[in-house]
C-alpha cells in the first residue's frame, strides 16, 4: 500500500505539491513493473525517497544540475519539480530507465529536464555542469573520480549518502585531494521535520 503523503510535504514543495504528488502515483503504479523500485517501497515511497531527495533542493544553484545514476527519477526529477530555475540533466545508462524518465518528465511537463543515456565517465556536459548529484550509486572513493569532470570549475558536487559518509570520507581522502575539492563537508538535512534525515557531502571544485 502506497505511504500517506506526509503533512511537512507541503512545507518542502510549495505550490509544485500537485506535481510531486502526480509523480509519487506514477511511481507507485509503474515503478515495480518497470524494475525502478522493490515491492517494499510503496510503504516509504514519500519519506524514503520523494522527501529525501526534495530536502537537497535549497542547495541547488540556478543552473546547470547532473544527477548522475538518476534510475526512477530520485532525486532528480524530485529535484526539478521542486526548482523549476534550476536545469536538471539526469544521466543513466540504461534504456529502460531512460525511456521512464523522458516520458514521466513529459508527463509532469516538467521543461527543464534533459536526460542523457550514458555512463558517467562516458558524458561530456557542454557546458560543463555548475552542479552533480548523486544517490545511491557509489562509495565516495569511486563517485567523486567520476563526477567530478562533469563540474566546471567552482562548481559543486552534492552526493547524497547515509549514516557511514564519515567512513567513506576517510576512505575517498586520496581521491578528494587528486580531484581539487575543497570545502568539503557534510550536511544533515530534514533534522526536526522529517523522520530519516538526509545527509549530503558538499565540496567545491577549485577554480
Amino acid at each position: 500500500m502506497l505511504e500517506q503523503e506526509p503533512a511537512y510535504a507541503a512545507e518542502l514543495f510549495g505550490d509544485r505539491l500537485d506535481q510531486a504528488r502526480a509523480f509519487t502515483a506514477d511511481l507507485a503504479q509503474y515503478g515495480e513493473e518497470r524494475g525502478l523500485i522493490g515491492p517494499l517501497e510503496l510503504e516509504r515511497l514519500w519519506s524514503r525517497h520523494v522527501v529525501n531527495s526534495a530536502l537537497v533542493a535549497p542547495l541547488l544553484m540556478p543552473g546547470r544540475v547532473g544527477d548522475v545514476g538518476s534510475g526512477a527519477g530520485l532525486p532528480g526529477l524530485v529535484l526539478a519539480i521542486a526548482r523549476p530555475d534550476a536545469h536538471l540533466v539526469l544521466i543513466e545508462p540504461m534504456e529502460r530507465r531512460t525511456d521512464w524518465l523522458t516520458e514521466e518528465a513529459e508527463r509532469l511537463g516538467l521543461t527543464n529536464v534533459t536526460v542523457v543515456r550514458g555512463r558517467a565517465e562516458d558524458v561530456t556536459p557542454d557546458p560543463l555542469l555548475d552542479q552533480v548529484t548523486a544517490r545511491a550509486v557509489s562509495a565516495l572513493s569511486k563517485l567523486v573520480p567520476l563526477c567530478v569532470p562533469l563540474v566546471r570549475p567552482g562548481g559543486e558536487v552534492l552526493f547524497m549518502k547515509g549514516a557511514r559518509v564519515q567512513e567513506e570520507i576517510a576512505a575517498a581522502e586520496k581521491a578528494i585531494r587528486k580531484a581539487r575539492l575543497r570545502d568539503a563537508e557534510v550536511l544533515v538535512l530534514g533534522e526536526g521535520i522529517v523522520p530519516e534525515v538526509t545527509r549530503v557531502f558538499r565540496a567545491r571544485l577549485t577554480d
